[in-house]
């Protein structure tokens, strides 16, 4: 079973780039973030063989899933405050699997409150999946965590060392989460560096590979136990008017 992470960047501006990796690369679950809109085009999916569903937001955040079987929603919402309004997590089952598909907070600048409300966030985050390993259900997390794990994630630390990205509490809170006994797909298959999955639009990120690694997969050990392989798929980042983020991918034995 494949199932990819993609932050997308608008859903409006790259429409025809996910009909495109959807015919091409065909995973069995597409986890896609920053949606940008009210509007979620599932009519335009449908041809194609996939299930969806979406949380939408107007002008910011929003995740949505697409499935080749049928989505069964648990969460439209991370739990532990009512009154947050970002739509930034979607718990869903599909195929027999606990999926669940986050846009975690960016946190910049530092000193704010966007970045409280990020360590926030991410303590709630924690809450929730601590939840389920003390409930025994096995499940697999992805998405845009907005973190970078380590410095070796980092084409130049230097340059991130006054963002939310790096900061030790961001880290802290990340490992914090593995901690509960989950692993980072990425890291199990990959001990290489220099691999990325964000390269910004300014300065010639992309054409310097001049990137960063912020697109995550934490899997509970009864799936990591059926994990095969993490890859990045850089191809759609070179793709005419792309996402400054790529697809990272795993396979899951049955």
């Amino acid at each position: 079973m494949q199932i990819t992470s993609w932050n997308v960047n608008s859903i409006k501006a790259r429409l025809e780039h996910v009909k495109r990796y959807l015919c091409e690369a065909a995973p069995d679950v597409l986890m896609v973030q920053e949606l940008k809109g009210l509007e979620f085009p599932a009519d335009a999916f449908e041809p194609l063989g996939y299930h969806t569903e979406a949380v939408c937001q107007k002008a910011y955040n929003g995740v949505a899933v697409f499935s080749k079987t049928p989505i069964k929603i648990i969460h439209t919402a991370l739990p532990g405050d009512e009154s947050d309004e970002q739509a930034r997590y979607i718990e869903f089952e599909t195929n027999g699997l606990r999926l669940i598909n986050i846009y975690l907070p960016n946190g910049n600048p530092l000193g704010t409150e966007k970045f409280t409300y990020k360590l926030a966030w991410m303590e709630r985050l924690y809450t929730q999946l601590k939840a389920l390993r003390d409930n025994n259900i096995p499940f697999v997390i992805g998405g845009d965590f907005n973190v970078i794990p380590e410095d070796k994630d980092c084409y130049d630390p230097k340059a991130w060392i006054s963002d939310a990205l790096a900061q030790p509490e961001s880290r802290a809170a990340l490992r914090k989460l593995e901690n509960l006994g989950l692993y980072e797909a990425f890291r199990i298959i990959n001990k290489n560096t220099g691999e990325y999955t964000f390269w910004d639009y300014q300065a010639g990120a992309w054409q310097k590979d001049n990137g960063i690694r912020i697109d995550h997969f934490l899997l509970s050990p009864e799936l990591t136990d059926r994990l095969v392989n993490c890859t990045i798929d850089r191809t759609p980042r070179g793709w005419e008017k792309p996402s400054d983020h790529t697809p990272i991918m795993i396979e899951i034995a049955a």
